[in-house]
């Protein structure tokens, strides 16, 4: 369920309002009593990038093989 607060007091609970949003909470920012903004916490962010971490999986054997010439021409074609 959301909470709906005035922009004013927003201005003044801000931290703690950060607080709340990012433990979960969604909070309704309202102005003049309709509501102008939504804060929402993030997804979670990935995982760093490991190199390595594919090794082996992503290329076969004959990734670096030259291509055959019937391949080649394909690409070659105009």
């Amino acid at each position: 369920m959301s909470t709906v607060i005035n922009v004013h007091e927003a201005k003044t609970q801000f931290s703690r309002l950060l607080e709340r949003v990012h433990a979960g909470e969604e909070i309704i920012l309202s102005k003049a009593g309709k509501p102008y903004a939504r804060m929402v916490p993030l997804a979670p962010v990935a995982a760093r990038r490991q190199p390595g971490r594919l090794s082996g999986l992503a290329l076969d054997a004959g990734f670096f093989d030259p291509l055959p010439e019937e391949e080649l021409s394909a690409w070659e074609r105009e």
